[in-house]
């Protein structure tokens, strides 16, 4: 049996919402409503790669596992490559890097992706839901994922490009930050320099689609909403702590 494992890097110093893992909604830090979800998905071990201590504390007082890591990390992928390699776990075969300020993921979205990807023998996947709102193909706090084709719940096209502004509409979708990659390819990537598009747009994922490695991309059925601004936090908490 194929062996994963959901690695979720975190840390305090994001430039526009600094210390936003350790928020709370409900009662329960933003990072440890991520670790929970992750758990739920029963995809895999949870861990949570962190360069800082209060992070580290926080999963294990509420029962998750951390690993601290370097503070010099360019990419959440670095990060989780080196959690990966201090884990000294030989036999895995898939690593899911799921975004540590994503509390409302959907399980069944990231078990469909699990699906797709190990059916496809994909090298990375990713997830995508379909824009509703005209604004957001302006927005450029949400990342656009144009693809080779329709997506539907019965497929799996690649990527084709990402972007944060964008005119087109046509196979246009709002892209969810979590991967899923066969440790193979996760090695290659973390030794390719970051791209020139990479750099310009601030998105690690140009670097796999600039060095020719397919990312394909499952449809969600159910938006996340990363948390990146306090207003994406107001508006996230309104959503989860909302009891008819």
């Amino acid at each position: 049996m194929q062996k994963t494992l959901i690695l979720i890097p975190s840390r305090l110093s994001a430039s526009r919402l600094p210390n936003k893992p350790l928020l709370k909604i409900n009662g329960r830090s933003i990072i440890s409503q991520v670790v929970k979800r992750a758990k739920e998905s029963k995809l895999g071990k949870v861990y949570v790669a962190t360069e800082d201590i209060e992070i580290l504390n926080e999963v294990k007082k509420n029962g998750g596992q951390a690993i601290i890591t370097s503070n010099k990390h360019k990419t959440g992928t670095d990060r989780i490559f080196e959690c990966l390699t201090k884990l000294k776990n030989k036999n895995v075969d898939y690593v899911i890097n799921l975004q540590g300020d994503e509390p409302n993921i959907d399980i069944n979205d990231l078990k469909n992706l699990y699906k797709f990807t190990k059916k496809n023998n994909s090298d990375i996947g990713t997830l995508a839901t379909e824009i509703k709102n005209n604004s957001i193909y302006k927005n450029k706090n949400i990342v656009k994922v144009i693809t080779n084709f329709k997506i539907n719940n019965h497929n799996f096209p690649y990527a084709k490009d990402f972007k944060r502004i964008t005119n087109l509409k046509q196979n246009v979708y709002h892209h969810i930050g979590v991967y899923i990659y066969k440790v193979k390819i996760l090695k290659k990537f973390i030794k390719l320099k970051q791209s020139k598009n990479e750099i310009k747009n601030k998105l690690e994922q140009m670097r796999a689609v600039d060095n020719g490695i397919k990312i394909n991309v499952a449809l969600a059925n159910k938006p996340s909403i990363g948390v990146d601004t306090m207003e994406d936090f107001v508006a996230l908490k309104k959503i989860m702590e909302y009891k008819p």
